[in-house]
């Protein structure tokens, strides 16, 4: 069984946090519209243009001022809990290596954005987060601790008068616990961008935390709406556009690295045995032998005349 991309732990808080933070904001929205100005009646305030205007009706919830004030106190213990559960697993199974910015955060963190800017062609080498991912995400816990602290120190300026002074008193407080909620919807805003922009596959890790690593980001070399789709669909359509593969003659074959050669520790070869050097005559040895000549035996010799004969002629 493959590991999950995301436990489940952290699966469970991400939902658990975005409903809270969801109800939260357009709780505290509607907090807001009952005085939607930061400075004392009669003052004026530096760092807020739209005094006196109204949020828009629609981005809010609760119905009224002390419905909203209900579910914005409710929520904040569910978000206070349910953030603490996160960071202490996170903390103590060890998945905070992937979220903390390393050395070489800032050049990481340049590359990609020239990768998205089309000034880098190929996408950065990433593990589970690109180097802009784990700067959100680190710095989502501390946005959050902001919004909560200053929350109470509105909640409570009397009770809790040394922590609202260190805010700067009520305004500032206010002020800080409005600017933490801003962050907090444009971190979540562009999140949610890029996950249906660039990632859209990792929505099954954090509801079911399979994800196939063929389909990431980098190996799509993916940007805002460029190479959503799969590798296996992505590829099909680059060959149909490229027109028919060639054919097997033509393809260039791909060289082949040859096999590692082991050497096996034998027994020395026994020297080969130098053939007999040929006569530099062989035709002399082939010739046949002359035959012997015939042996002719000796004519005998004539019987010697008889003394008679001998006499007789000599008597003519």
């Amino acid at each position: 069984m493959t590991k999950p991309r995301h436990h489940w732990v952290v699966r469970l808080t991400h939902w658990v946090n975005a409903v809270a933070l969801t109800i939260m904001i357009a709780s505290g929205l509607r907090i807001f519209n009952a005085y939607p100005a930061f400075a004392r009646k009669g003052e004026t305030f530096c760092c807020y243009p739209w005094e006196g205007k109204s949020i828009p009706s629609q981005l809010t919830f609760g119905g009224w001022l002390a419905g909203a004030r209900n579910w914005h106190f409710a929520m904040m213990w569910v978000l206070v809990a349910n953030g603490l559960l996160y960071l202490g697993f996170v903390y103590l199974h060890g998945e905070w290596r992937d979220l903390v910015p390393r050395r070489g955060f800032l050049r990481d963190s340049r590359e990609m954005l020239r990768f998205y800017l089309f000034a880098r062609k190929d996408h950065p080498r990433q593990g589970k987060h690109n180097a802009l991912q784990k700067a959100t995400y680190f710095v989502l816990p501390w946005v959050g601790v902001l919004a909560v602290v200053s929350g109470i120190a509105i909640w409570k300026p009397v009770q809790l008068a040394p922590l609202t002074d260190l805010m700067g008193g009520y305004v500032w407080a206010r002020y800080w616990h409005f600017v933490s909620m801003v962050l907090l919807v444009l971190l979540s805003v562009v999140h949610i961008f890029m996950v249906f922009a660039v990632d859209p596959y990792s929505m099954r890790a954090i509801l079911t935390g399979g994800y196939n690593e063929n389909n990431s980001p980098e190996s799509r070399n993916a940007r805002p709406f460029y190479h959503l789709l799969p590798n296996r669909f992505r590829r099909g359509s680059e060959v149909s556009r490229s027109g028919p593969a060639p054919e097997p003659e033509a393809a260039a074959e791909a060289p082949v690295a040859p096999e590692p050669v082991t050497q096996v520790a034998t027994e020395p070869a026994l020297k080969p045995i130098p053939e007999p050097i040929p006569d530099l005559a062989p035709e002399a040895e082939a010739a046949p032998k002359p035959a012997p000549e015939p042996t002719v035996a000796p004519a005998p010799n004539p019987a010697p005349m008889s003394a008679p004969a001998l006499s007789a002629e000599e008597n003519k």
